[in-house]
């Protein structure tokens, strides 16, 4: 292995000394996939009370898979199982002193503690979706398709859309004054795709529509006049009323999301202008809008400069104005009142996120959270007060947390979900690693496990890929997405293997360039930067043999260990893949939303398509490969597996295997098929990779 030029290093030690590291000498494969799990069952956020004072969250208790509705209060204190009629999908009156939600069917009206409840709409069809207007008299509803509205003091229903029998549903987004704001999403042009299920006693088609859809934007006034579409095209789009009611914003992106548009249209007259635009060769990424809760100031975020940061506008284009700046990302925002932003930023560091609060301003932050960790998949409550996410260190699985955002600096734990057996075992810590490519200037993120044991002659590699592409999984905590994936590796650790991971370019939280740099040829430049890791391990850890590699992932990332073991063949040895896409050409047409941004169409930009797709290099493949597919995958479908196995046969390599799950999905769901998932890659490594 070359070493790079010019490299330079930071690292995080969590303890240099290897012989101070500890090791979980117990852990078994079969403790690891099979429940009760070993780390337990992460809780994940349900909903606030409608008074705000309590967080309902799904957890198990038992560590198993099947999860329950649990609760808990703002200060982390008084969790219990919550009660089985608990409302959980309703919507809070402006005042905060009603809800409305669908009962058997019918619309129901009842003060916030679901006490002196009465039904308010009850229609022969289901009515659904309830929106209040701004001052909690009335509210829109949908029932077969349509647009309906009714009142809270003054009993009446009126009908407010009659769309054709052909037409696509109508759903309501919200309203601006008195006039509703509409949506129609036109799937008339999507193409049925099949993905057969063969373990009953007949075959099933499996049969699925798939495409991107037409956005029909409407306004509609509630006491008078006729419907206007004040907008109707092909792509992504995101819509929000000011609180003045005068105005109504569309955030659109275009089907191959390389062009983004900011519209505000004036509601009185319906006239338009676009306040904000964006183009970029690869794709739009981490796009947000919304309205100041009290003003008419929209905020939106951008990665214009080549970061995510924060922008506000006036609707009629002024007063514009950037509000953060730097190399670092802010994966969510949303406002607390008029001048004040809550944020999340990787400022501090690439493998940690902190939440701050934004004046606008002065543009001063003021940091909520301090403590070093990874946070995600933040909620806001009702008033705009709580914040409530997801916060992992090292070694320490995701618990629910909670900030009170006028009160900086103390984060409250609300869940202690790891079982006490989780700590019997000595997990060792993940290096964090920071690197610059061979490039000199991109930077790096790498995580290494060493083995338990060191070989005089050297240890075996293991790299694991995460898999979506647009995805970080390097960072300073546990793995929410690969929970599974981080308990093997320390498995590995036991029978002698080093385990890397690098977040490769197309990986998130690191820029638009580093996410955007793969645009028109998928593999390659992530094929580099795992080089450059490994490149990395041979320069600082002596005993990493890098002479024996090998490689493994999930969808994405089994598309990377089949393309690097392709292309790459003298730097890795072995290649097992999971779910892989083996030909892009048909993930084009399953999920186009996905492929056409990264690398156009088959027809237009075939080359793409060639270079990027592993099959392209099957027939001459050096290196021996695993397969392994659920066989009514419906995301990667088995035809790519059973294409790629085809063209090994014709070209005559009898170095590769194949396993099929014939009950399994994309993510797989039964323990069992886990567990022989992950023995046979184990197994293909102690073949392949040791002597």
């Amino acid at each position: 292995m070359k070493k790079l030029f010019a490299l330079l290093v930071f690292i995080v030690f969590a303890g240099i000394n290897v012989q101070a590291q500890q090791f979980p000498e117990a852990l078994t494969m079969k403790d690891i996939f099979h429940e009760p799990f070993i780390p337990g069952t992460r809780p994940s956020f349900s909903h606030f009370s409608p008074d705000g004072r309590t967080v309902y969250f799904q957890w198990s208790d038992s560590a198993t898979s099947d999860t329950d509705l649990f609760q808990v209060g703002l200060t982390g204190k008084n969790q219990q199982e919550a009660p089985d009629d608990i409302i959980r999908n309703y919507e809070l009156s402006p005042d905060g002193k009603h809800v409305l939600y669908t009962e058997k069917g019918d619309l129901v009206l009842a003060n916030t503690d679901f006490e002196n409840k009465r039904i308010i709409v009850a229609t022969k069809d289901p009515d659904y979706s309830p929106v209040w207007n701004a001052d909690g008299s009335r509210f829109a509803f949908v029932k077969g398709g349509d647009i309906w509205v009714s009142g809270v003091n003054q009993a009446f229903i009126k009908q407010i859309t009659r769309k054709k029998e052909d037409a696509p549903n109508y759903d309501v987004e919200t309203w601006a004054g008195d006039k509703l704001v509409l949506i129609q999403r036109d799937e008339s042009d999507y193409r049925e795709y099949y993905f057969p299920e063969y373990a009953d006693t007949y075959v099933k088609p499996g049969g699925d529509r798939r495409g991107i859809p037409t956005q029909i934007v409407s306004i509609a006034p509630v006491d008078s006049g006729e419907i206007k579409v004040i907008f109707n095209r092909k792509g992504y789009v995101d819509i929000d009323a000011s609180a003045s009611g005068k105005h109504v914003a569309l955030d659109y992106v275009d089907p191959p999301m390389k062009n983004r548009q900011i519209i505000v249209y004036k509601v009185e007259d319906y006239s338009s202008k676009t306040l904000f635009e964006d183009q970029t060769e690869g794709w739009m990424y981490g796009t947000n809008m919304e309205f100041a809760p009290a003003t008419d100031r929209l905020m939106f975020q951008s990665e214009k400069d080549g970061w995510n940061h924060l922008y506000t506008i006036n609707p009629d284009g002024t007063g514009f104005e950037q509000h953060t700046f730097g190399e670092y990302d802010i994966p969510w925002a949303r406002w607390i009142d008029e001048r004040t932003i809550v944020m999340a930023t990787s400022e501090m560091d690439r493998g940690e996120i902190q939440l701050s609060r934004l004046d606008i301003i002065t543009n001063m932050p003021v940091k909520l959270t301090t403590e070093e960790g990874y946070r995600r998949d933040f909620e806001l409550s009702h008033d705009r007060r709580y914040v409530v996410y997801e916060k992992t260190f090292f070694n320490e699985p995701f618990d629910l947390h909670l900030v009170d955002t006028k009160i900086p600096k103390r984060e409250t734990k609300l869940t202690n979900s790891v079982p006490e057996s989780f700590f019997e075992y000595n997990w060792q810590q993940e290096e964090f690693v920071r690197f610059n490519s061979r490039d000199g200037k991109t930077r790096l993120s790498m995580s290494v496990l060493r083995p338990a044991r060191r070989n005089p002659a050297g240890n075996p590699v293991v790299v694991f890929v995460h898999g979506a592409g647009s995805l970080q999984n390097v960072y300073k905590g546990w793995s929410n997405s690969y929970w599974r994936e981080y308990l093997f590796h320390q498995y590995l650790t036991l029978q002698g293997y080093y385990v890397i991971e690098v977040d490769y370019r197309h990986s998130t939280g690191y820029g638009r360039k580093f996410r955007e740099d793969v645009t028109g040829w998928m593999g390659k430049y992530e094929t580099q930067d795992i080089e450059d890791g490994l490149a990395f391990l041979t320069d600082n850890f002596p005993k990493a043999d890098t002479s024996r590699v090998g490689i493994y992932g999930g969808s994405y990332g089994g598309f990377m260990a089949l393309y690097a073991v392709s292309v790459s063949p003298e730097r890795f040895d072995a290649a097992a893949a999971l779910r892989s896409v083996t030909n892009w050409e048909n993930y084009y047409y399953t999920n186009p939303w996905y492929t056409l941004p990264r690398l156009g169409t088959p027809e237009r930009d075939s080359v793409n398509y060639a270079r990027s797709s592993p099959i392209t290099y099957a027939d001459s493949l050096e290196r021996p490969v695993l397969l392994l597919h659920g066989l009514i995958d419906d995301n990667v479908g088995f035809q790519d597996v059973a294409q790629y196995i085809e063209k090994l046969v014709q070209s005559g390599n009898e170095d590769f295997e194949l396993m099929i799950y014939p009950t399994e999905r994309h993510s797989f769901r039964d323990e069992d098929a886990w567990y022989d998932e992950y023995r046979r890659i184990y197994e293909f490594f102690e073949r392949e990779l040791k002597p």
